[in-house]
């Protein structure tokens, strides 16, 4: 889809992903190619489902950062515990 993960990190419930794309792609998109695809590679990998029967929610949060420089950012989502 033309973006890139430029960082990645989270906690239990949420997750942190730094996304660099192209102004033609919507955020929404990007959400949900991310979430299908890390759910396939989840459950390709033997893992089991959640008892609620998705990885993800239906939910999703984006912000942007206005002046915070990229490794500002970085160290930010560094901070993170790595989700489960």
């Amino acid at each position: 889809m033309n973006f890139r993960i430029l960082e990645f990190n989270g906690e239990a419930d949420h997750v942190h992903c730094l996304v660099e794309y192209p102004p033609v792609l919507s955020v929404s998109k990007i959400f949900n190619h991310i979430k299908g695809v890390s759910s396939r590679t989840y459950k390709k990998e033997g893992h089991r489902m959640p008892s609620a029967g998705s990885l993800w929610t239906n939910s999703k949060f984006a912000v942007s950062v206005g002046g915070a420089t990229i490794q500002t950012i970085r160290e930010y989502i560094e901070s993170q515990d790595a989700p489960n």
